[in-house]
């Protein structure tokens, strides 16, 4: 049967404070070693995240060579292990030469239990911080669904993922609607990545962003002479495109005489450039997206019926951020890990303040908001845990929505709550059940009557 306590190891060769430490520390199951050879004997076998280390040891009592050396061999064998080395008096340019060598922090000797004591609880809650911020890669390749560059574990997610699988391989033209920052063109390049023109191009360009007058020649190209500074000829997005996949972003405003030239396209698959003469061939797949809506403005004659159904053969709707339990936490730890490794390397993680501030917040601005955040954290932190405080966010009550049948309000109450507590514990079903207040086998029967996976 394995320990129900933490092992705590203590390297120590004074039999008197072995005996107290042992009695001071009910909550742990320590264990004791006097040498080298038997504390990295333990480390192997026990795996302790926490070590206490007297750096005079035999064969050198009155120095620090000995506990320099096996603190080299902690952080060489299981560099994540939180060390405090033991500093006598006088003794503190080798503690904090430890320190420059690894160690999480020192103690003074003759010991005082109780600082002692918060000292390895605190080294043992960052240990189990940090681990549980390294297992987002294991998340992500095992317990999160992966297209493209989009990372989800949220199951409305999953279901876009799949949709856009099952089309992938097809030549049908697909739209993506949903709210800005909510990830649609990293759903296009995701859709193309996974169809058989993944060695095509894929080109995006956003129709909001380029003034009229510019979008056609951009979309068609042009030929020489076609206008005053059309020197040279050039091929359009669309041509740009042949045999890949291109990406309009915003379809929604592009002006309707332009969005006559693009049906003839869709319809018959040729282009003429500005100025030319000559029906050009292009085989390209076309994704569209906007966060529009494009009935309404059929329906005041601001874009084309025809159009429409043209673009929408598949209708793809991305959900918003808030509405994807679970994906905050996750996509930010994605971000902490990029932007740490840039801008930040002594960042570690989130603090469980800063964790629940992810989850309780709305996100307006969606995933591309949650990621500025982020960034903005991993500059701004002092410490190697991101805090709340360095995200900015004000918090608010979660709004649960009027509900006038209690039973599907307490339903989807117990749904959103599990879900919560699932993301923050990292799926961990004691922690869950522990947050939610309700025993294990309680939380198990709700997670099946409620079809979710842990």
């Amino acid at each position: 049967m394995g320990r129900q306590k933490p092992p705590l190891l203590v390297v120590e060769d004074d039999e008197g404070l072995q005996a107290q430490l042992k009695w001071a520390y009910e909550d742990f199951d320590v264990i004791v070693a006097q040498d080298r050879d038997s504390a990295l004997a333990v480390l192997r076998s026990d795996e302790p995240a926490v070590v206490t280390l007297d750096l005079g040891l035999p064969p050198d009592p009155d120095g620090t060579t000995e506990g320099l050396a096996i603190l080299d061999a902690i952080m060489a064998l299981k560099p994540d292990t939180k060390v405090i080395v033991a500093s006598g008096h006088g003794a503190r340019e080798s503690a904090l030469q430890a320190i420059e060598r690894g160690a999480y922090d020192f103690y003074q000797k003759p010991v005082d239990i109780d600082s002692l004591g918060l000292i390895v609880r605190r080294a043992f809650n960052l240990h189990t911080i940090e681990a549980e911020n390294r297992r987002l890669a294991a998340r992500v390749s095992d317990g999160a669904t992966v297209l493209g560059n989009l990372i989800t574990a949220a199951p409305e997610m999953a279901k876009v993922a799949r949709t856009i699988e099952r089309v992938a391989n097809t030549n049908v033209s697909v739209m993506l609607l949903g709210a800005s920052g909510t990830g649609k063109e990293l759903l296009a390049r995701g859709l193309h990545d996974a169809s058989e023109r993944k060695d095509k191009a894929f080109v995006a360009i956003n129709c909001a962003a380029i003034p009229e007058t510019l979008l056609e020649a951009e979309l068609f190209g042009h030929e020489k002479g076609a206008f005053t500074g059309a020197v040279k000829t050039t091929e359009g997005k669309i041509e740009q495109a042949q045999g890949g996949t291109l990406f309009l972003d915003e379809v929604g405003d592009i002006p309707l005489p332009l969005q006559v030239k693009l049906l003839r396209f869709l319809q018959e698959r040729t282009i003429e450039r500005i100025g030319g003469r000559k029906a050009i061939e292009v085989d390209t797949r076309i994704v569209c997206a906007t966060h529009q809506d494009l009935e309404t403005m059929i329906a005041a004659g601001t874009f084309r019926e025809d159009l429409f159904y043209r673009l929408a053969e598949i209708v793809v709707k991305i959900p918003p951020l808030a509405e994807r339990t679970g994906d905050a936490v996750l996509l930010a730890k994605h971000f902490l890990i990029q932007f740490g490794r840039e801008m930040n390397p002594a960042i570690k993680g989130f603090a469980p303040d800063a964790l629940a501030a992810i989850d309780a917040w709305h996100w307006p601005g969606n995933v591309r908001e949650l990621e500025n955040r982020v960034k903005r954290a991993v500059i701004m932190a002092d410490d190697k845990l991101v805090a709340a405080e360095d995200l900015d966010l004000d918090q608010a009550d979660e709004d649960m929505g009027e509900a006038l049948n209690l039973k599907i309000a307490r339903e989807r109450a117990d749904r959103v709550m599990i879900r919560h507590a699932l993301a923050r514990s990292e799926g961990n079903i004691s922690t869950s059940a522990k947050l939610l207040g309700i025993s294990r086998p309680t939380l198990y029967d709700l997670l099946k009557q409620y079809d979710l996976q842990p």
